[in-house]
């Protein structure tokens, strides 16, 4: 990392990542701006300099390209639906040779498993129903399977933006 500085990091990856740019609701209006779409993540609320607003506001979806942060309300960071790849199955079977796995998932490192189904799309890619929508799900998050009758993980994969 380039003097332990992470902006540096993420700027020579994703040029425009620092750039201002705006805030703007789920509408496309513009309500704010802000100093660069590096310094937001996704189900955050504070800090976002956008004040005065009926209801409290989230971050729902980051755009380095278009240099955006949009904003919407707690409800709109809900999803039932992840798309995995890059999966690492560790169960008795191959992932691909049943139509869906039942099993538990953890895609917050900071809460339960919970209950879902994954649908294999391939050897390394699936969809994951979960069967009580998530809040603040991610695109390079991990998402874990366990079994849901025992404490053995069953594998994982990375979340991403999907087709």
């Amino acid at each position: 990392m380039p003097g332990g500085n992470y902006a540096a990091v993420i700027e020579t990856l994703r040029p425009g990542a620092a750039q201002p740019g705006e805030i703007v609701d789920m509408e496309g209006r513009v309500i704010g701006s802000h100093r660069g779409v590096i310094h937001y993540t996704i189900g955050q609320r504070r800090g976002l300099g956008i004040g005065g607003q009926a209801d409290p506001l989230f971050v729902v979806r980051l755009d380095p390209d278009a240099r955006r942060v949009i904003v919407g309300p707690r409800a709109a960071l809900s999803t039932r639906t992840v798309p995995l790849r890059e999966i690492n199955w560790l169960g008795d079977a191959p992932f691909d040779s049943a139509g869906e796995w039942h099993v538990s998932v953890k895609v917050r490192s900071t809460r339960p498993p919970r209950p879902a189904i994954v649908r294999p799309l391939s050897a390394t890619e699936a969809e994951v129903e979960l069967l009580d929508p998530e809040t603040g799900v991610s695109p390079g998050q991990a998402c874990v399977f366990h079994d849901p009758e025992s404490p053995r993980i069953l594998g994982g994969g990375w979340i991403w933006k999907g087709r």
